[in-house]
């Protein structure tokens, strides 16, 4: 019993992380196409959104951008750990915060996936309010974002409910 239940849901575990890699691809691919049919990085601007292909090098928003293939290795060789240890902790996970790792999860993929098919990651969604424009970012940013406010979220509910018990 315990087993056919393990099954069930190491599908589903499985099937969320699958879902969030294969729309982050399919949107990555899409963009890189129309970029390539109209030659351009600007594919669409409207007032509060435009899709703008851009390839970062770095880590996520674009930080640590560098020239040197050293610093780059050294950069997706830490990534990859880090998703060794997202597999660790969603295995001692359970509830929201094992989904909130699965979405960090299948997010961290999408991206790792896109350091060694392109040597860098395609970002493309950049949300702008006038003249302010946020960083350039991909759909496997959106899944690694919520995820992570996910995971404060608990973070600050366990402590707040922490603090209540130890006063009673």
């Amino acid at each position: 019993m315990k087993i056919n239940n393990l099954g069930k849901k190491f599908f589903f575990n499985s099937s969320l992380v699958i879902l969030i890699f294969l729309i982050d691809r399919i949107s990555k691919i899409y963009v890189i196409s129309l970029n390539k049919k109209f030659l351009e990085p600007e594919i669409f601007s409207s007032k509060f959104i435009n899709i703008y292909l851009v390839w970062n090098e770095g880590i996520a928003f674009g930080l640590f951008s560098s020239n040197d293939i050293n610093f780059y290795n050294i950069t997706t060789f830490l990534i990859i750990l880090i998703i060794m240890i997202l597999f660790y902790m969603i295995t001692q996970s359970q509830g929201l915060q094992k989904y909130s790792l699965l979405m960090i999860l299948g997010g961290a993929l999408g991206n790792v996936f896109d350091r060694f098919f392109y040597n860098s990651v395609p970002d493309f969604i950049d949300f702008h309010i006038g003249e302010f424009h946020w960083f350039i970012f991909n759909v496997a940013d959106i899944f690694i974002t919520l995820g992570v406010i996910c995971m404060i979220l608990i973070e600050l509910i366990a402590n707040n409910e922490n603090k209540k018990n130890e006063n009673i």
